[in-house]
């Protein structure tokens, strides 16, 4: 496989526009599939996304546009995903085109409702895709960010490592670092559960808890995260590296957090759907709260801060008493 070859941006949102604008700062041209035409209209327009990222400016004659899926995927050898996971399935549903001998990466930092997939696995159990050829993207890199073009780093995981070292130039500029490793399970379902642990931090904000309390919130949730890690697929990994940690914190403490925003919401008395009406954009881990919970009734990790979000979230008890009865738990 010879890669990166034609590179497509799958997705219109905030994080596909700043995925979008990194591959442009190494290649002549990128594709770029959005869903719908008039988004497309208003784009090449305007020279920006007009909904995401709009004071991100970009030279349209080096993009080419998609509406149909299908067509996008045979132009392309390697697809960037990075729709919101809860969108994954109603977009791939629309595919016909093979996508066995394309190079997937997926910058989808969520998990695939219903099924209780990793974005990895529902492309190989799906779409027939080699493990080797799909990689995802982990690490604490807020779009915004990207867009202020601020020193961020990323990590690139593949089973076959030699296809992550390939890609690897792709997302190397002045304002972006990378690095490469082999746990692709691992950093996905860090990547969910960064984003429940948010929510949680948020709801806390809300509640007026402070940063000493925050400080301890972060340390009993990364000591949870690497329990169920360690339990869901076991390989030798520090979940102090920037991909585990460094997300955790930048999703808990940032202010780009979209799963703090929600949960701050939570914390400060709205109700799990009003909170979800007001927000402009997708909260991952309300999604991703109640996919890994059922996945834990396998492995029945001790898990107090997932069960204690999935009780507010999903059970719709009180966050105040929820919350104090979480706090007992802390060391």
């Amino acid at each position: 496989m010879n890669l990166p070859g034609k590179i497509a941006i799958m997705g219109g949102g905030s994080w596909a526009t700043a995925l979008a604008k990194i591959v442009l700062s190494t290649q002549d041209s990128i594709n770029w599939y959005m869903r719908r035409q008039d988004q497309v209209d208003d784009f090449i327009k305007m020279g920006h996304n007009p909904g995401y990222l709009s004071a991100v400016k970009f030279d349209t004659d080096k993009i080419n546009f998609y509406t149909d899926i299908n067509e996008v995927i045979q132009d392309s050898d390697t697809l960037i995903f990075a729709t919101p996971s809860p969108f994954l399935k109603q977009h791939l549903m629309k595919v016909t085109t093979p996508l066995n001998e394309k190079f997937i990466i997926s910058a989808i930092k969520g998990i695939v409702p219903d099924e209780n997939m990793l974005i990895a696995d529902y492309f190989a159990e799906y779409y027939n895709v080699p493990m080797e050829n799909i990689a995802v993207i982990g690490g604490p890199c807020h779009a915004e960010e990207i867009a202020l073009e601020r020193l961020s780093y990323i990590t690139l995981a593949c089973s076959n490592i030699e296809h992550a070292k390939a890609i690897s130039s792709v997302f190397q500029n002045p304002y972006l670092n990378n690095s490469c490793c082999k746990d692709v399970r691992g950093i996905e379902y860090a990547s969910v559960l960064k984003n429940v642990y948010a929510i949680v931090a948020g709801i806390c904000h809300g509640m007026k808890y402070g940063d000493n309390f925050l400080a301890v919130f972060i340390c009993n949730a990364i000591e949870e995260m690497r329990n169920f890690l360690n339990s869901v697929h076991s390989l030798e990994r520090d979940v102090t590296d920037s991909v585990y940690l460094g997300d955790l914190l930048v999703t808990a403490y940032s202010r780009f957090s979209r799963n703090r925003t929600f949960g701050t919401m939570i914390g400060k008395g709205y109700s799990v759907k009003i909170a979800q009406l007001e927000m402009e954009m997708i909260a991952e881990g309300y999604y991703g709260t109640k996919c890994i919970h059922e996945i834990n009734e396998r492995y029945k990790v001790k898990m107090p801060i997932l069960d204690a979000l999935y009780d507010i979230l999903y059970e719709r008890k009180s966050p105040t008493t929820i919350i104090r009865q979480l706090t007992e738990t802390f060391k």
